[in-house]
């Protein structure tokens, strides 16, 4: 296994005070972090298999604190839904929204999901869509089974943009901030490290305010809306920071793909929480 090189600081340029900027070369982390034989352990799986294991144990908490009637093989056989919901609707929705040009020319690449390529609203589609058969499955209504999952989302999130980084794709755009990095395959301009904006912002922030929201009682939808909301919003402020899909570029009023999905999830939070009061 090869190990990941120390982060190095090398000069950029001056600014116009005359201080120095530096800007941060991208630690070279091999995207394996485990060889057996022929078979490869990558770092973005493993993200995604921490945040599944983070997922069970937040449901069972959660199902403690809210005092279900959930049993361990129900938590497993709720977790296994999710799971499936993220990955084929994550994958799924890459290739509609993102790229389905070229999944069309060689559609077996469809299935390498350890290249990378998750959308997270095909994600969420997929996980909506798996509920609607656990509720069936377990009595429970549809929308009180989404409110339950909603804080359990953040660090599959958190999850994902830490396997973006490792693997040093979707960088920023150009920026001279301090902290900029030079990210493989991106030019020798630094960039704002999104991934991590990411990370922090949707991944752990999101976290704690759902989790603090959901504490207590609210109507049936609510927490789902705060999620529809406060995910929407994080991601439509940090798509800012993120250099837009080459394949795709900016849309109309010069906003992302992503940014424009996210107006959909926000239109979509604030009639549900309106409903919810109602």
């Amino acid at each position: 296994m090869r190990s990941a090189r120390a982060v190095t600081f090398q000069p950029h340029e001056w600014d116009f005070l005359g201080v120095m900027i530096l800007q941060l070369q991208f630690p070279n982390i091999d995207p394996v972090f485990l060889r057996i034989g022929p078979v490869q352990l990558r770092w973005y799986g493993l993200m995604y298999m921490l945040s599944f294991i983070a997922g069970y144990f937040l449901l069972k908490r959660l199902v403690k604190m809210k005092k279900l009637a959930l049993t361990t093989d129900d938590l497993y056989d709720l977790l296994f839904f999710l799971i499936l919901g993220v990955m084929v609707g994550g994958r799924l929705g890459y290739v509609l929204f993102y790229d389905l040009g070229s999944y069309i020319q060689r559609p077996i690449e469809v299935f390498y999901i350890w290249q990378g390529g998750m959308s997270f609203h095909g994600g969420l589609l997929g996980v909506m869509l798996a509920m609607t058969f656990a509720a069936r499955k377990h009595g429970i209504p549809w929308l009180r089974l989404m409110d339950y999952v909603a804080p359990l989302i953040p660090p599959g999130i958190a999850a994902g943009r830490m396997g973006n980084f490792i693997n040093g794709e979707l960088p920023g755009r150009i920026t001279d901030v301090p902290w900029g990095m030079v990210f493989p395959g991106a030019g020798d301009a630094p960039r704002h490290p999104s991934q991590l904006y990411q990370f922090g912002l949707e991944g752990l922030v999101l976290l704690a305010f759902l989790w603090w929201f959901s504490s207590k009682p609210r109507p049936t939808g609510q927490v789902s809306a705060m999620f529809l909301l406060g995910y929407g919003t994080l991601r439509f402020c940090t798509e800012f920071f993120r250099e837009p899909d080459a394949f795709i570029g900016f849309l109309a009023l010069g906003f992302t793909m992503g940014q424009w999905l996210c107006l959909a999830m926000i239109a979509g939070g604030a009639a549900l929480f309106v409903w919810s009061r109602r």
